[in-house]
């Protein structure tokens, strides 16, 4: 693990409100990474759960030692995160692919609950991320995102919300953010928008509501393989937004 992982959420939340945080994810190839050294996001994602984007963590100890060479020119100060994705994994998993892999981030995609995510920070020593899923529908799929997220205050370092299935391509009802903003203000955690984004829509996304975080993958692809103009593309059109 970095020292990176061990900076308190808080603190970077209130640190940098200003710019909307980067996360490129599902990468799984060395030269990908090599080509996006330099770009000025705050994480790289990488997929342990069950996905066509699925590595292994030996392969992902690689590809991280790749990231760890990323020059340190980001607004962080530093090199990108490395964020490893996993659905109700184990403790057991999740400090194998930790230790293995050098994570500096877990990603819960799935049903942890509190406590899940209160042994993971406490066991694993890294930043979890809890990811939360919307429907498509509107507001009545929508549970009141302060009671959603208010039992995992303390526990989670960041929230992201996502379409319902994840990985789906299709985006959720937008109107929704800004209650979801307001929870994880109360958390004091950024909160992260995923779920079909594009080249297309994330300014509208960001000009409108002002995430603390963007999170793409397929977005971002080319015949399913991670397309560096399109990384570049999107990168730029968050920072002009």
């Amino acid at each position: 693990m970095t020292e990176a992982s061990h900076t308190p959420a808080s603190q970077d939340h209130k640190a940098s409100t200003s710019y909307t945080r980067i996360k490129i994810c599902g990468l799984r190839d060395q030269a990908t990474i090599r080509a996006m050294h330099g770009l000025d996001i705050e994480a790289v994602g990488f997929i342990f759960a069950p996905s066509k984007r699925q590595l292994s963590a030996e392969l992902a100890a690689e590809l991280i030692a790749e990231v760890r060479a990323w020059p340190a020119t980001t607004s962080s100060g530093r090199a990108p995160l490395a964020v490893g994705v996993f659905v109700n994994a184990d403790l057991a998993v999740l400090a194998h692919a930790v230790n293995t892999a050098s994570l500096d981030v877990v990603q819960l995609h799935g049903s942890e609950t509190p406590e899940d995510c209160e042994a993971a920070k406490r066991e694993l020593g890294t930043q979890v991320w809890k990811v939360f899923h919307l429907g498509r529908g509107g507001e009545s799929d929508v549970i009141d995102a302060m009671q959603q997220l208010l039992p995992y205050k303390g526990y989670v370092d960041a929230v992201l919300i996502d379409t319902a299935g994840g990985g789906t391509g299709t985006v959720f009802d937008w109107t929704v953010i800004d209650r979801y903003k307001e929870a994880a203000a109360e958390l004091r955690v950024p909160l992260y928008v995923a779920g079909g984004l594009s080249l297309d829509n994330v300014q509208s996304l960001v000009k409108t509501y002002n995430p603390g975080g963007v999170d793409i993958s397929s977005g971002v692809e080319t015949d399913g393989v991670k397309d560096i103009d399109k990384i570049n593309t999107f990168v730029r059109k968050v920072w002009e937004a």
